[in-house]
């Protein structure tokens, strides 16, 4: 019955089902080609970025007292010495290859070095998602049925106060109220660096919480506001005369069409989640990617910032593109006018 209703409005409009589909696939290489661009312009920006920073690896690692005589076979012997497009080349085609390059202390691969801490930022992000979604959709869809009641306007100060707060505030404020003054969960995650996070959950509560906090104010509202727009059209208010209850109405009518536009706030939060994680793990000692990238722009590790930088940037514009198809696959209406 979809399909067969799909088909006739399509052709109502004068464009067959196949070039409606051509359209759209049209409209998914433009976007994954945007992808690709921003993902190149990133690791140049990411590149010449880290280069034109003051000193250079061969300072870092022989130090102050390092000779001229020192620097120059060191720089030599890394390739420093070699024109920025020639040393920038090799980088990103060894990217393209899976060459993360090699770290600068140590000097082991990079991918052995934030390996580790890739797996457990996935972990921590992972667990973030299952539990900030669907908080962030009961919460907002709570507050849009009893929309400007007291209720409402206390759940939209709270959020807007964990809005206004940075991760690192809000960080802290759990170490010393829950690992400090309590002491019911431990204020910082250490655990063995060859463990992996998940194997020690209490350790990850406060982080998790730290980011679902960060990230729920903005989710929610707008969920809330889709909410409040899709409660107010007809066919919702058909559903009401026909005698169908507010649980029955808002799991088939309204949620299924309010939360188009959260997916793009959704993919902005992942996108966030990505650089904010840092922080977070900064903060509490995570040992994941963002301890791995203090410690290596603390230690000039030129290389392994780099390949960080990119992964970031990767996953950010590939969490905008899903959400670009999410959206397209979600909303007929688009496909349509395509």
């Amino acid at each position: 019955m979809h399909t067969s209703f799909r088909s006739m409005r399509l052709r109502s409009e004068g464009k067959p089902a196949s070039t409606a589909t051509i359209r759209v696939f049209a409209m998914l290489g433009r976007r994954f080609l945007s992808g690709l661009f921003t993902v190149w312009l990133a690791s140049l920006l990411i590149f010449v970025g880290t280069d034109l920073l003051p000193g250079d690896a061969a300072t870092a690692i022989l130090g102050r007292n390092s000779t001229p005589s020192a620097l120059a076979a060191l720089r030599a012997q890394l390739g420093l010495n070699r024109p920025l497009f020639n040393r920038y080349w090799e980088w990103l085609t060894g990217m393209l290859h899976g060459n993360l390059g090699r770290s600068l202390v140590g000097d082991q691969a990079v991918s052995a070095v934030i390996g580790h801490g890739i797996v457990n930022s996935l972990i921590l992000a992972a667990i973030t998602l299952v539990i900030l979604i669907p908080l962030a959709i009961s919460i907002g869809a709570f507050a849009a049925m009893r929309r400007y009641s007291p209720v409402d306007h206390s759940l939209q100060t709270l959020t807007l106060v964990l809005n206004a707060l940075p991760e690192f505030v809000t960080g802290t404020l759990l170490a010393l109220i829950f690992g400090v003054t309590l002491t019911i969960l431990p204020p910082v995650s250490l655990f063995n660096p060859t463990d992996y996070s998940i194997q020690h959950p209490k350790f990850l509560v406060l982080p998790v919480v730290t980011l679902v906090f960060a990230a729920l104010a903005p989710t929610a509202r707008m969920v809330r506001g889709s909410v409040i727009e899709v409660l107010e059209r007809p066919y919702v208010q058909m559903a009401r005369l026909k005698g169908l209850n507010d649980r029955t109405i808002m799991r088939r009518h309204v949620l299924p069409n309010a939360l188009v536009p959260t997916i793009q706030v959704l993919a902005l939060a992942i996108g966030w989640m990505m650089g904010g994680i840092v922080v977070v793990e900064f903060v509490f000692q995570y040992a994941g990617m963002g301890e791995a990238l203090v410690s290596a722009v603390s230690e000039r590790d030129v290389p392994t910032v780099q390949a960080l930088g990119l992964i970031i940037a990767t996953v950010y514009v590939l969490v905008n593109i899903c959400a670009d198809i999410a959206t397209l696959l979600l909303t007929p209406r688009l496909r349509t006018t395509l």
